[in-house]
């Protein structure tokens, strides 16, 4: 269990809201790191690892054409990953990973691009276009590696937006709740 995982699964139990998964070159790591929390039960929905292509749009609503167009390593596709999930799991948040882990290049994708997108019930002034927020990557080192690096940032993706929608007094009480200062 990461450190990230304990603070997302926290902060999520503090808001209140939920949390579901979508995964592909990670295969299900992501899902695995939150539900190592004590406590993720309260929190998260659930998971879909969709490796193949085709359940991309089957199962998380990935528009076919684009995947015919650009293929499943695409900062639209992770985005519509995300967006499908949290529909799909009835979640207040969506994640997903989708990218090249190796050995080979994906969809004319060099190996380590990944892209990693969150969906959530954002503010008006977030920034965030579309409802949803897409972080491209150009990862180093092995398979194992990058798949390890992509759950890192995905995740810390989605800490940075739950913790910037997170009013100073929801710190504070969620501080004293926990023994912080």
């Amino acid at each position: 269990m990461s450190s990230t995982a304990t603070d997302v699964v926290r902060l999520l139990t503090v808001k209140g809201e939920t949390l579901a998964v979508a995964e592909s070159l990670t295969g299900g790591l992501v899902a695995a790191d939150i539900t190592s929390v004590p406590g993720a039960s309260k929190v998260f929905r659930g998971s879909v690892t969709a490796y193949a292509t085709e359940l991309k749009q089957e199962l998380l609503g990935v528009d076919a054409t684009l995947l015919a167009a650009r293929g499943a390593v695409d900062p639209q596709v992770a985005a519509q990953m995300a967006a499908g999930v949290r529909k799909a799991l009835g979640a207040d948040w969506g994640i997903a990973t989708t990218g090249v882990a190796g050995p080979d290049p994906q969809d004319g994708q060099a190996v380590g691009t990944v892209f990693v997108a969150v969906d959530g019930p954002f503010a008006p002034d977030s920034g965030s276009a579309g409802g949803g927020k897409v972080e491209g990557l150009r990862l180093n080192g092995d398979r194992a590696e990058i798949r390890r690096e992509s759950v890192r940032s995905v995740l810390a993706l989605l800490l940075t937006e739950l913790a910037g929608e997170q009013t100073g007094n929801e710190r504070a009480q969620d501080t004293e709740r926990n023994g912080g200062f």
